[in-house]
């Protein structure tokens, strides 16, 4: 080999050692997940999982961080991300579906478009489930439609929140919302103490997660699901759409339903670098192919059904292109009269 060939395959021997080095140094911060929820609910125990596992398949291996930000129903946390999270990469968040479609459906404007958020994964598909505790009386939509019943919920623009409103016009139900919990905990507690008949919505995964002995051994009646298809463990459970008529309602629960395709998703701020954008995106997939991470999330009895953040942020972009005139009803029933 000639000495200008050594020469160069010594330099290009040297940069292929100096990129990894190159490659850590690009992500040197801790990562922050700020769960816009309290301890001990679905979305931050998933969070608590992805830290343990995802560090190692980050170049720099970046400490994962998991910090609580409950409050106004996840907004509290929407607009911290959008206003001032750093644009690093470096501040997530994970977030139910409420906060995602509170910018379509909400009274007010919350100051934040979560069509502009960096969407960097989602957990699993979703179904969300009205349900009841078990000798409250309640164990059909019958039953709800022929006296009142009370629901918890977490705050304006949390599904807990939303759905009562929107079921009560389209199915007739009588659901009494009282709201104002902190966060899922708080609602399992009313509803274990008696202060709430039960809640409506509640996914299926955080109840598997938060309260697998409610399923296990019968502790709720489900009277409906609330998803676009029938989870496959609940197949003699009726769907919210077997109970809807025509047209309108259809499409109006169409937009309630929708984040159930990326559930349990997490987001960065918009401006990240799109090269730091797309690190953090294929660490995620990375994390959920992992088979130690995967043997976690079976212990928590979690279902890992990923959605990259590609195709996420797809998914919520066309849920913002909603047709006006079903935005418009929504805001119309939600509006505080």
């Amino acid at each position: 080999m000639s000495i200008p060939r050594l020469a160069a395959a010594a330099a290009l021997a040297a940069l292929c050692a100096a990129a990894p080095a190159l490659a850590e140094e690009t992500f040197d911060k801790p990562i922050t997940i700020n769960v816009a929820g309290t301890t001990g609910g679905g979305i931050d125990l998933v969070s608590r999982l992805l830290s343990r596992h995802y560090s190692k398949h980050v170049p720099g291996k970046p400490a994962v961080i998991v910090q609580n930000m409950p409050g106004a129903g996840g907004i509290r946390a929407a607009n911290y991300l959008a206003d001032s999270a750093p644009r690093d990469g470096s501040a997530w968040a994970i977030f139910a579906g409420g906060p995602i479609i509170e910018p379509l459906i909400g009274a007010r404007n919350p100051g934040y478009d979560m069509s502009k958020f960096n969407w960097i994964g989602a957990t699993t598909k979703d179904f969300g489930l009205c349900v009841a505790f078990a000798g409250t009386g309640f164990r059909t939509v019958e039953d709800a439609r022929a006296r009142e019943m009370i629901v918890a919920g977490t705050g304006a623009g949390s599904e807990t929140d939303t759905y009562p409103v929107v079921l009560n016009e389209v199915l007739k139900t009588k659901f009494k919302l009282i709201t104002g919990y902190l966060g899922t905990k708080e609602t399992i507690m009313a509803m274990e103490n008696g202060e709430a008949h039960g809640r409506c919505s509640f996914a299926l995964s955080a109840i598997k997660i938060t309260r697998p002995e409610w399923l296990r051994d019968k502790k709720i009646d489900i009277l409906f699901q609330l998803a676009l298809e029938k989870s496959p463990e609940l197949p003699d459970v009726p769907l919210v759409f077997d109970y809807v008529t025509n047209t309108s309602d259809r499409q109006l629960l169409e937009l309630m339903v929708a984040t159930k395709a990326v559930a349990l998703p997490f987001a960065a701020p918009p401006g990240v670098p799109p090269a730091r954008l797309e690190m953090l995106r294929r660490g995620f997939d990375a994390t959920f192919r992992d088979p130690d991470f995967l043997a976690d999330a079976k212990k928590m009895l979690l279902d890992v059904d990923p959605t990259t953040g590609e195709e996420t942020q797809k998914i919520i972009a066309k849920l913002y292109q909603t047709p006006p005139d079903v935005v418009e009803r929504a805001k119309r029933l939600l509006t505080p009269q």
